[in-house]
């Protein structure tokens, strides 16, 4: 197996500017951090949180987990292609093993990983010691590497952090879109001390503030940096969507020729538009967001 430097990552990522009347009739620019050109196939913050891991792997089979939607599985499955690694992906939904796979799930089986379809209960127990033992038993990889859910763990965060240590002093504010919490972990303690990170929930239940800090504890020993979410823009939870914010993100395209991912960044963009109107932020600040995926064909 090569290791993932062999893949040739564009890092740092490019700091794009955009001209957004949104925006600029309050005072503010927008920047945007374009993670989502890193790697082809292993897109933005996957790359950064799945380098330091796959390099840990060393060679070993990889398990990982995630939703029929997963932008993570579809990384992970990527990069085991790329890698010549064996992933297997352990999918939440037990039901889903009869029926065709969805796109995103072909295009993992594709890519060479390995489906294990298990049912919901079992997937919320999935970092119960005893159900993961089972978990990987039942799919033939007690030897694997196991790299969490959102691929959120230590190894994850402190690959984030260069992230925020890539944007220092170049934006008041720094927002992205969160789903574990880690890219928010490692982004907050790269920024610089005057700089705060905002992270907008894509998923209903206000669990990610406890989920980020222990993240950060984990990482680094203690909660890092100046960081906030905001609950407010999730439009119904994880992969649920609205006309409205598909309408958003169509504009959003129009007025900038940049590709919106519609589970993670419109979302994002869409908060970003909001708060500018309420006055969240000073005049004379620059807000930059990260865009951490692209929209999968």
């Amino acid at each position: 197996m090569t290791g993932p430097d062999t893949l040739h990552p564009r890092l740092p990522s490019p700091l794009q500017e955009l001209s957004d009347p949104r925006f600029a009739r309050h005072g503010l620019r927008l920047l945007l951090k374009r993670d989502d050109l890193i790697h082809p196939e292993i897109v933005g913050n996957k790359w950064r949180k799945l380098a330091p891991n796959l390099t840990a792997a060393a060679g070993r089979t990889v398990v990982t987990f995630g939703g029929a939607h997963s932008n993570h599985l579809r990384a992970t499955a990527a990069a085991g292609r790329l890698l010549g690694l064996p992933t297997v992906g352990v999918v939440r939904g037990q039901e889903l093993a009869d029926r065709p796979l969805n796109p995103s799930l072909t295009r993992c089986a594709a890519d060479g990983m390995r489906l294990h379809f298990v049912d919901r209960s079992t997937y919320r127990d999935k970092t119960d010691p005893a159900t993961l033992a089972r978990v990987l038993r039942d799919a033939d990889a007690e030897d694997a590497y196991v790299v969490p859910e959102g691929g959120s763990n230590a190894l994850a965060v402190r690959g984030c952090r260069a992230l925020g240590e890539e944007l220092a002093g170049r934006a008041e504010v720094v927002a992205v879109a969160c789903g574990t919490g880690g890219t928010l972990a490692g982004l907050a303690a790269g920024l610089a001390p005057d700089q705060r990170a905002l992270g907008v929930p894509v998923l209903k239940g206000g669990f990610l503030t406890a989920a980020t800090e222990s993240l950060q504890h984990r990482a680094f020993g203690a909660r890092r940096g100046d960081w906030s979410l905001d609950d407010r823009f999730h439009f119904g939870g994880y992969a649920r969507t609205t006309p409205e914010l598909d309408a958003f993100a169509e504009d959003f395209e129009h007025r900038h020729g940049v590709p919106v991912e519609r589970l993670y960044v419109a979302k994002l963009l869409y908060g970003l538009v909001a708060l500018a109107e309420e006055g969240a932020f000073a005049r004379g600040a620059t807000v930059a967001a990260v865009v951490t995926g692209r929209p999968y064909p």
